[in-house]
């Protein structure tokens, strides 16, 4: 019979999805990391160049699987209660390698988006900081089933955002950011731990369960 008991830490995956070295997004991830670790977390930080696959294709699919990169993701993924995808924006959207990584691991079954607590940040020298992918990102996590957290941070002109030692250089914006963090950490150890908070969740239409509706109550 499930308890609200939940031992050991909250566990959450931190990815800084860019491939380019140097990575500003990659920094803003390894910040959320370190604040996450500081509240008590296990964080598993990575980045998206570990997790190599080609572009999704269902001929492909069909004749070898999923690649090792999609099924490497799945795995992390599988892992945590929550993630953090840290974002850049190409064209004011989502960069294709992130919604391919995407595309190809909702392939898997059961699929691991669904259920799972998100939170979105970014970094982009534009003035919008990366805003508007984020607002993009949102529709194909959402549709999976993914819990992503309302309140998003997106860090502008990111090529002056950081200190040395990978601060944000605006301490109006650090604050914000161990805001947003700490609110989203407490919102996932809710769900993970107290299970007595049922919720019902309606399935998205590709999810083949058989019920209309599920209750939420996993330990």
């Amino acid at each position: 019979m499930p308890t609200d008991a939940h031992p050991g830490p909250l566990r959450l995956l931190v990815l800084g999805a860019s491939t380019r070295t140097g990575s500003s997004n990659a920094r803003l991830a390894s910040l959320v990391a370190r604040m996450m670790t500081a509240a008590g977390a296990t964080v598993d930080l990575a980045v998206m160049r570990e997790f190599d696959m080609p572009l999704y294709d269902g001929d492909l699919e069909e004749t070898q699987g999923l690649p090792a990169g999609a099924l490497a993701l799945r795995d992390r993924l599988e892992r945590c209660e929550a993630f953090v995808l840290s974002s850049p924006e190409y064209n004011a959207s989502v960069p294709g390698v992130v919604k391919n990584a995407i595309d190809w691991v909702s392939r898997v079954r059961p699929q691991p988006f669904k259920t799972k607590h998100a939170l979105l940040v970014s970094a982009s020298p534009s003035l919008v900081g990366g805003n508007r992918g984020l607002w993009a990102l949102r529709v194909p996590l959402e549709h999976l089933g993914t819990r992503v957290y309302p309140d998003m941070f997106s860090l502008a002109a990111a090529h002056q955002g950081f200190t040395e030692d990978g601060q944000l250089a605006a301490p109006a914006l650090q604050l914000r950011l161990e805001e947003t963090v700490t609110a989203f950490l407490r919102l996932v150890e809710a769900d993970a731990r107290y299970v007595c908070l049922q919720r019902r969740w309606y399935e998205f239409p590709g999810d083949c369960t058989g019920a209309a509706i599920t209750q939420r109550a996993e330990g």
